[in-house]
């Protein structure tokens, strides 16, 4: 890999990081409906029409199109080409910061895992267990190879988990409501996975402190009341992906001050 020119391997990067996010868009769509991600292959969800090759070109085809099904004319979602540029750009972001290493094709899949996650729960409040639950699997697995080693990652999973079933549990208990779902349990456990027990910390307290920040601006423009519920994976997303860039820097910054 250290062989090809620099500028090619971007380019290469960034291209297999809009294909990416053109296969996430699938994953987007059919996991909360409980449908299979590779079989049948993409289809306008209106009138049935089978896409063709030249109907899946990410962004351009959309663009081309003008934004509607190339038979019923119907309009197709704006959120397919932002989630494939989005996919490509973190994937580059991720390279730009670990290089062309084993440790950065783990956290680019991290971090594409954490887009499906993201936009699932922002539009259907639902974190699937076919992203989470595999996905505690693979960064475990992934741990022997790269950091954060395999006892920090157990250790995250378990303080991931942990960390929000026990909030979770003593809300419950407290006022007889969910205050979380089981979801957002295993979504920290698979960060966890990942990122091991420090950077599972750094994920869970910028999540809460955007959900603070957020619940404020909320409640002061009165689009929110108490009794409303966050898409808190959503925060946990946006945290664990700034966690997986930056959390040791935050850490030793942090860290330095005390």
């Amino acid at each position: 890999m250290t062989d090809v020119p620099p500028a090619l391997l971007t380019v290469f990067v960034g291209l297999a990081g809009l294909c990416i996010g053109s296969f996430l868009n699938v994953c987007i769509h059919r996991l909360p409906l409980r449908q299979s991600v590779v079989s049948p292959g993409s289809r306008c969800p209106g009138c049935g029409y089978e896409l063709t090759w030249r109907d899946n070109i990410p962004i351009v085809s959309y663009a081309t199109l003008g934004g509607r099904c190339r038979s019923c004319r119907a309009p197709i979602s704006i959120r397919y080409p932002i989630v494939e540029a989005l996919t490509a750009g973190i994937v580059l972001w991720h390279f730009a910061v670990f290089g062309p290493t084993p440790l950065f094709l783990v956290r680019a899949a991290f971090g594409c895992a954490l887009i499906a996650l993201f936009a699932i729960d922002l539009e259907h409040q639902i974190l699937p267990d076919r992203i989470t639950l595999p996905g505690i699997a693979v960064g475990f697995a992934a741990s022997w190879f790269v950091p954060p080693g395999p006892v920090m990652s157990v250790s995250g999973i378990l303080v991931g988990g942990g960390l929000l079933w026990g909030i979770a549990e003593v809300w419950f208990r407290l006022r007889k409501v969910e205050g979380m779902g089981f979801g957002d349990v295993k979504m920290l456990a698979m960060v966890g996975a990942f990122l091991g027990l420090r950077l599972v910390l750094v994920t869970f307290v910028l999540a809460s402190m955007a959900g603070g920040l957020l619940a404020a601006v909320l409640l002061i423009t009165r689009r929110a009341d108490l009794a409303t519920k966050l898409a808190f994976g959503t925060l946990l997303a946006a945290g664990a992906l700034v966690a997986s860039l930056y959390g040791d820097a935050l850490l030793s910054w942090y860290l330095a001050d005390l």
